[in-house]
């Protein structure tokens, strides 16, 4: 629906009996999950460390006589690396009117004997409605977000989110093939050749992959009940959990997930990271400058994501998503 921007007024803003709803998402499963708006670690610096990386040559067997051994071999260290991420800036405003504020009285549309206004303050519900926006937008970014580090106060600095991580580590595109068993058990052994830990592993997918990911396990247990799964609803199921040759892999629906792809994720190596501002904190509301008969507030938060090395997790995009069929 509609923004109002500069000024909420009682003409652009009216009250409305019922029960509020919204038809967008409000569960921030990824971000829930490593410690959400108000978990995580904190920088003094808007470029953090997410890995110091260093290397062991290929294994082989030695070959070195009696002979040899007397004189030691040439010297050789191993050299480390380190990789990094930014916090972006996450910053709303709302401006509304002591008019619009004391006419909770005033209701516009249908009203019926006995039905109350939806809502008694119109400041609080403004104030949470951008604290979801803020966590809907930290989501989006940990798994969508595009890496850019600024060059100047005129750049935005913008975090890396696992998505785009994964696509210089282990990846594979479908090229439009329908998720397939085969498809998971690649994409599991290109992470255990990778070196993946394989600690708390969550696969998040959009509800397309999620339905077909049922699909794929579901015909393991028809007529099964020896195999059958801890999670079950009566006429179907519901697969929370698989069973991998390396790990157990949590399911997790993620409507932030893109339509073709869906994202391994080793939950164990991933955290918010958030800047503080001296003296108010890291996500904070302050009033701004007044200039007439209206409260002028801001929410200012500074977050990134520290995910670990590439190798920790992995993606398969590019599936067939379901937007061809009728």
């Amino acid at each position: 629906m509609a923004q109002v921007t500069n000024v909420g007024t009682v003409w652009n803003l009216p009250n409305y009996a019922g029960e509020l709803f919204t038809a967008d998402s409000l569960q921030t499963p990824l971000l829930s999950m490593i410690g959400g708006l108000s978990g995580g670690r904190q920088t003094t610096n808007f470029e953090f460390p997410t890995a110091v990386l260093y290397d062991y040559p290929e294994a082989t067997q030695p070959e070195i006589s009696e002979e040899a051994s007397v004189t030691a071999p040439t010297a050789s260290m191993a050299v480390r690396s380190q990789e990094s991420n930014v916090v972006q800036i996450h910053q709303e405003v709302i401006n509304l009117s002591y008019a619009k504020q004391s006419n909770t009285g005033r209701l516009a549309g249908l009203n019926t004997a006995d039905l109350a206004e939806s809502l008694a303050d119109e400041r609080a519900f403004q104030v949470q409605h951008k604290l979801v926006k803020i966590a809907r937008d930290v989501e989006h970014s940990f798994i969508n977000g595009k890496y850019q580090k600024s060059t100047g106060s005129s750049v935005a600095n913008k975090t890396r989110g696992l998505l785009e991580l994964c696509s210089g580590g282990t990846t594979i595109d479908a090229k439009g093939a329908t998720l397939s068993k085969n498809l998971l058990q690649q994409i599991f052994r290109k992470m255990a050749a990778a070196g993946a830990y394989f600690s708390n592993m969550v696969m998040f997918l959009p509800a397309y992959q999620k339905q077909a990911l049922s699909e794929i396990y579901a015909t393991q247990f028809v007529g099964s009940t020896l195999f059958a799964p801890a999670e079950r609803n009566v006429g179907g199921l519901n697969i929370t959990e698989i069973e991998t040759d390396f790990c157990r892999v949590g399911v997790c629906w993620n409507r932030f997930m893109p339509s073709d792809s869906i994202l391994i994720a080793d939950v164990a190596h991933i955290a918010p990271v958030f800047q503080a501002v001296p003296g108010k904190g890291v996500l904070f509301e302050e009033e701004l400058a007044k200039t007439g008969a209206a409260d002028k507030i801001q929410i200012y938060g500074q977050i990134g994501l520290a995910h670990g090395p590439a190798f920790l997790h992995a993606s398969i995009t590019g599936l067939a998503d379901g937007t061809a069929i009728e």
